[in-house]
């Protein structure tokens, strides 16, 4: 197998890194939609401490945990920012909508 073929494996990962990525947001939307109505904080540092946790427990490599640490406190950060923006009355970017299970 030549470097093209690795390319595109590479380029449908992260076809599907961005869909899965789209489903997360869409169940932090819904999440947020929730905490407003229980009158709940955005953040809730209890619950990144267990997502980052399972991130560690369920890593077998290659990547080493301290990367996929600071990969997912990325996603995290990016998703509260994504609650913070919706609780303020604006669309999420791109165009789509929370994906329902």
């Amino acid at each position: 197998m030549d470097i093209s073929y690795w390319r595109k494996r590479i380029d449908m990962v992260d076809a599907q890194l961005v869909n899965l990525l789209a489903d997360r947001s869409g169940c932090v939307i819904e999440i947020g939609k929730l905490k407003r109505q229980q009158d709940l904080a955005v953040r809730d540092p209890q619950r990144e401490e267990r997502i980052i946790a399972q991130i560690i427990r369920n890593n077998q490599g290659p990547l080493e945990n301290i990367a996929l640490v600071r990969i997912f406190e990325t996603i995290i950060d990016e998703c509260v920012r994504l609650e913070e923006k919706v609780e303020q009355g604006h669309e999420p970017a791109g165009g789509s909508t929370p994906r329902s299970p």
